[in-house]
């Protein structure tokens, strides 16, 4: 975890965040805002946001408080920050990791005026997760109110028409390993059931309603700076499915 964290940091001290389109970016591509998980803030998903730039993306590396506020008020704080910066009637694509996908799906459903292009979440527990059930009962704090309508599986569904892809790790590297793999053994779970990595099960990524999903063998924070990841995000926001030829050949690679 130190590692992945120091090269994280690495990354975002190379090169400043970017709170707006690049110079470099192709017109005709819908901007691209991305949204971080819980305990996390906007740095974190520099890497990504530099890996998307490079092949032609504009991004924005959306804050939000992810203990302190509901879900509501992350939707409400994306859409007041669009309403200052963004052309409602430009499309824009939203990538989200972990809570940052829950926080596109509560925003989808609550400011459906936007224009959306194409979503897509990075081991984000669309149908709830189990580690923040048993850190809500044990330590409800280091959840905050990121539980409630969010990780608890509650979330708003998604909207009709969206295009979403997932992407889900299965290398398990983490602190949140120690409580799946003690449910792991308490619900007798057995492979591929007991997936997941490092923080949230591959079962919890799966939505029926997404377009497509995908599982690569990344850990639940080397996913923000694991290059499969970003060319697998940067394919669906351009064709709207994973690119299958290349995640044969990523599930030969260690992050």
């Amino acid at each position: 975890i130190f590692k992945l964290n120091c090269l994280i940091i690495r990354e975002y001290l190379l090169s400043k965040p970017k709170p707006s389109p690049t110079s470099s970016a192709q017109p005709s591509r819908p901007f691209v805002v991305l949204i971080h998980g819980l305990h996390q803030k906007a740095w974190i998903m520099q890497p990504l946001a530099k890996q998307l730039q490079s092949r032609g993306f504009a991004t924005h590396q959306h804050n939000y408080y992810s203990l302190r506020d509901s879900i509501d008020k992350h939707s409400a704080a994306l859409n007041n920050w669009l309403l200052d910066n963004h052309d409602p009637y430009i499309p824009i694509n939203l990538v989200g990791q972990s809570l940052g996908g829950l926080v596109i799906r509560d925003f989808i459903a609550r400011f459906p005026q936007w224009k959306i292009a194409r979503c897509v979440t990075l081991g984000t527990p669309h149908n709830g997760s189990t580690t923040a059930k048993y850190v809500n009962k044990l330590l409800s704090p280091l959840v905050g109110k990121s539980y409630k309508n969010a990780l608890d599986g509650q979330n708003a569904p998604l909207k009709k028409g969206i295009s979403l892809g997932v992407i889900a790790g299965n290398t398990p590297h983490g602190l949140g390993q120690i409580v799946l793999n003690y449910h792991n053994q308490k619900s007798k779970l057995s492979h591929p059931q007991c997936e997941h990595d490092g923080t949230v099960y591959v079962f919890e990524t799966k939505l029926a309603t997404a377009t497509d999903h995908i599982t690569l063998p990344v850990s639940h924070t080397g996913m923000l700076i694991n290059q499969a990841v970003a060319e697998q995000t940067a394919y669906f926001l351009d064709h709207g499915m994973f690119k299958r030829a290349a995640i044969k050949k990523a599930s030969n690679k260690k992050l």
